[in-house]
């Protein structure tokens, strides 16, 4: 869990203030100064240094003439993670294949708390431009992969999700919890979830489970498009069997 504790100098833990530095770094960042990491943080310039430095000496940062930018221990870290990796050598094959058939983007996510995580990606350069990345995460109740993975929640852990809020992102973002509840509902019956321009305006995506031998949510599987161009009902059978066929992997 994360906490949100803070005081005036950040959040309280050591742990906590050094996470809090490494998660301000964002998609686009080659390196970021002491003088935004304090804005973005809130941490004191001198608490900050003081961390930076000693992450520096673990290679998790590296210091650069202007300021910081993210260390190798970091990716040599995230190559062990045994599951998002397992899992995305797994869904390799099912992926490139709806890569090919579809030529739009192709994503493989899980879930983590409110948020999920986008373990793999196939970009399709014809398609929009799309706020995702490997290791990124969205909100799971405005995107496809979230929704189909948030259908099969146990119900405490779906009020959870509900009690944390759902801000509107765009105009078509659903926001009333009985809208999406149904919607959720739908979901199940169909075993498919849409999204249209709930996340970002421009764009449409169907997504798919990946269950457990129990009915779990594993993961997710997505095709992702321009939302005046995608033909979700068209494509919901091919990312259906794609999830199927990575279930069945991953149980074997």
């Amino acid at each position: 869990m994360r906490s949100t504790h803070r005081n005036d100098d950040g959040p309280n833990s050591v742990l906590g203030r050094a996470f809090t530095l490494l998660t301000a770094f964002r998609p686009g960042d080659a390196e970021l100064t002491l003088a935004e990491l304090h804005r973005r943080t809130g941490i004191a310039k001198p608490t900050a240094l003081r961390l930076l430095t000693e992450l520096a000496e673990w290679d998790v940062v590296e210091r650069t003439a202007s300021g910081f930018w993210l260390g190798m221990r970091l990716f040599e870290l995230g190559q062990l993670a045994p599951r998002q990796r397992g899992l995305a050598e797994a869904a390799a094959p099912m992926l490139a294949d709806l890569f090919e058939a579809t030529h739009e983007t192709v994503h493989l996510a899980v879930l983590d708390g409110t948020e999920v995580v986008y373990v793999q990606k196939y970009g399709a350069a014809s398609g929009p431009r799309i706020p995702s990345r490997i290791g990124g995460r969205m909100p799971a109740y405005c995107t496809g992969v979230g929704k189909a993975m948030l259908a099969f929640l146990p119900p405490e852990q779906l009020r959870a999700v509900f009690a944390a809020g759902l801000p509107r992102r765009t105009p078509r973002t659903v926001i009333a919890p009985g809208l999406l509840e149904r919607e959720l509902a739908n979901v199940r019956e169909r075993g498919v979830a849409e999204e249209h321009e709930e996340s970002a305006v421009g764009i449409a995506c169907v997504a798919a489970p990946v269950l457990t031998a129990d009915g779990r949510p594993l993961a997710a599987i997505s095709i992702t498009g321009w939302a005046n161009r995608l033909d979700t009902n068209r494509l919901a059978a091919a990312v259906r069997t794609a999830a199927i066929g990575l279930a069945r992997t991953l149980r074997a």
